[in-house]
């Protein structure tokens, strides 16, 4: 009788090799199957006929061949396919390119959910400092800019703070449509919208990311905790399926901080953000302004 893999084992197969492809591992190889001591030992004694020994080696080799069918349905590798960018020392004209690639784009639900218009990014295309939130709201979709709102309001005084200005640093969302009423991006989309994302880190190649809020923490970093957990350190951070044509660039340090929305409503924690902020300052060789900007 034939063997099916179970659904929740492909499930989480391909969840294994898609994290895998995250932390930049591509390549994988098979083991030859490996029989307990007692089968073993029952072969060589003819305890177990070889007919009996030779269908034991069958349903493995059929659990094999199952395991890469099951990679080649999910379609994860597409992440190593060569992009429109690749070769292009310009940032501005590798951007370009990448906003030419993402079109009016079409690949997950929220396009037809309301959306008025793509929110790519927008910033120094050399910037040392990037920050990246979840997604444009209503601000955001009206005018085509990330950051806008009342929440950009206050991005823009947490940069101030910083002593630099707006168009000094890189701004981008995980995901480039608002969902609908300003929901939190579920996970389909921001898979499907962050490989866009890896790609602008790429070719902006900033020292420091700065991920705002849980959805760009957790999108950015693949791990599932809290944000106390999360912040406080840098992470080495290199964008998945995404290559810089600088080989010198080794990645990015990411840091994690609260969203600046998250901030309005608790206007409590503004001075554990101003404390990751400094973190980042630090590390930039920032001057630190003598009194934070409110």
């Amino acid at each position: 009788m034939p063997h099916t893999l179970d659904p929740d084992l492909r499930r989480a197969l391909a969840e294994r090799v898609r994290y895998c492809h995250e932390m930049g591992i591509y390549d994988f190889y098979r083991r030859e199957p490996q029989f307990s001591e007692s089968a073993a030992a029952a072969a060589e004694t003819d305890d177990l006929d070889r007919s009996t020994f030779q269908e034991l080696r069958e349903e493995m080799a059929a659990k094999k061949s199952a395991v890469v069918a099951t990679v080649a349905d999910e379609n994860i590798f597409e992440v190593v396919t060569p992009k429109p960018e690749h070769g292009i020392t310009d940032p501005i004209a590798a951007l370009k390119l990448i906003r030419e690639d993402l079109g009016d784009c079409t690949r997950c639900k929220l396009h037809k959910q309301g959306r008025k218009q793509i929110v790519f990014g927008v910033g120094n295309p050399r910037a040392d400092l990037m920050f990246v939130g979840e997604g444009p709201g209503a601000d955001e979709d009206t005018q085509g800019e990330p950051f806008v709102g009342r929440a950009g309001q206050l991005l823009n005084n947490m940069i101030k703070a910083m002593g630099i200005r707006r168009e000094d640093v890189y701004i981008a969302n995980v995901v480039k449509c608002r969902p609908p009423g300003n929901r939190t991006p579920e996970r389909d989309e921001c898979e499907t919208c962050s490989p866009f994302l890896m790609r602008q880190i790429a070719v902006v190649k900033p020292k420091v990311v700065v991920a705002l809020g849980a959805v760009a923490s957790k999108s950015l970093l693949a791990m599932n905790a809290s944000m106390s957990e999360l912040r406080g350190r840098f992470y080495d951070f290199m964008p998945a399926g995404a290559r810089s044509i600088d080989p010198n660039w080794q990645g990015t340090k990411l840091a994690v901080t609260y969203h600046p929305a998250y901030l309005l409503r608790d206007p409590r924690q503004k001075g554990e953000a101003w404390k990751d902020l400094q973190m980042v300052m630090k590390f930039l060789g920032l001057e630190p302004p003598k009194k934070p900007v409110e």
